[in-house]
């Protein structure tokens, strides 16, 4: 594995992304709100990646991006580069059918295990190609150009950012984990203040992090700080939430923040401010209610882009630095030259990418204009 000097995910992106929220970074082109009405949507709720409505919002962007290209040829097949194979292969699928696409997925992630690549034709022309390395991007490349998937003009490159374009998942993706529970943690910390108990707050982000609690959290990070902080307040125990969820007493995050609301009055002011503003955010639909988490969160993501020297060790880099990964760049960049639109997406929240304007008259950008090192083979 080698080092490729500093860049971003602008170098091959531009402002072609789009966070959770569905604003794309270019400003030229439609936002969530301004396709509502378009393509049916109510005027609450963020669809997310899984969804059918997310891949209607993506085609129309796609669409749109094209014409702001100048370009009257319409698009007329996809890849897709991510790396799990049921969210993205999901949103994948979405957009192929919502475009009326074929498409072509590569999957990465890296394992111990020997190199391996699985290809899943499938006959409505979505097929997808899963591979244990990412330089197994490279034989992609070579094998879509082969299979009736020529990079034109008419090709459009979907690239997915989280632990894909950046902090590759099995290599590198660690860090990106690490930043956010270390942003749950202070925040955590700094609103509970001498009650906050280090080990009490691990335990309960540790249990309930898992599969078995994902119904009740629905997988959301920002419902889990809310929990723990809860936890941490002592308005519940951890093992009677625990009961409760197993017994299903306790199915939903919605239901849990009900309790807590009719119970408010229980809770110091800092705290019960803090709930108010959550429980009114998780009123409106909002995916990301617990705000404070997530700008800590960007803080914590942004201090890790390209925070090491040239000569660090490559070990030190992979667990301590958000990198690039090399073989997507090297990749994206080819496409691009052969005439395809590129796009990125990614799950991350807009709070958790994008500084507030505050920091941004500081200098401090998204993470996706964010100088780092690229790492890969």
């Amino acid at each position: 594995m080698n080092l490729y000097g500093r860049t971003s995910l602008a170098e091959f992106l531009g402002d072609w992304v789009v966070y959770r929220n569905l604003i794309p970074a270019d400003r030229d082109l439609p936002t969530l709100d301004d396709l509502r009405a378009e393509i049916g949507l109510g005027p609450k709720g963020i669809p997310r990646k899984s969804e059918s409505n997310y891949a209607r919002v993506i085609v129309r962007l796609l669409r749109a991006a094209q014409t702001q290209r100048g370009l009257a040829s319409p698009l007329r097949r996809l890849l897709f580069v991510g790396d799990t194979r049921l969210l993205d292969a999901t949103a994948f699928g979405n957009i192929c059918i919502a475009g009326g696409w074929p498409g072509l997925a590569f999957i990465g992630s890296e394992n111990g295990k020997p190199p391996a690549v699985e290809i899943i034709p499938h006959e409505s022309g979505q097929s997808l190609y899963l591979a244990n390395r990412w330089p197994a991007l490279a034989d992609f490349a070579a094998y879509a150009a082969s299979h009736g998937f020529a990079v034109d003009e008419a090709t459009m490159v979907i690239v997915d950012i989280d632990k894909t374009a950046l902090g590759a998942r099995g290599r590198n993706g660690q860090v990106i984990d690490a930043a956010r529970v270390q942003a749950v943690e202070d925040t955590v910390a700094a609103l509970l203040g001498s009650a906050y108990d280090a080990g009490a707050f691990r335990a309960a982000y540790d249990r309930l992090n898992q599969p078995e609690f994902h119904p009740f959290t629905a997988d959301n990070q920002d419902y889990l700080a809310y929990v723990c902080l809860m936890l941490g307040s002592g308005l519940y125990r951890l093992e009677s939430v625990v009961e409760a969820v197993r017994g299903g007493q306790l199915a939903t995050f919605d239901a849990f923040i009900a309790g807590v609301d009719a119970r408010r009055a229980d809770l110091p002011p800092a705290l019960a401010e803090i709930h108010a503003e959550i429980y009114a955010n998780v009123q409106r639909g909002d995916p990301t209610p617990f705000k404070p988490f997530r700008r800590n969160e960007y803080q914590r993501t942004i201090a890790c882009f390209g925070n090491l020297d040239d000569d660090a060790p490559l070990e030190t880099r992979l667990n301590e630095e958000i990198l690039v990964t090399q073989e997507v760049r090297a990749a994206a960049l080819g496409w691009r030259r052969q005439g395809a639109l590129l796009f990125g997406l990614s799950d991350k929240p807009d709070e958790a990418a994008t500084p507030t304007p505050e920091l941004a008259a500081q200098g401090y950008l998204p993470i996706h204009r964010a100088l780092t090192h690229a790492v890969g083979e």
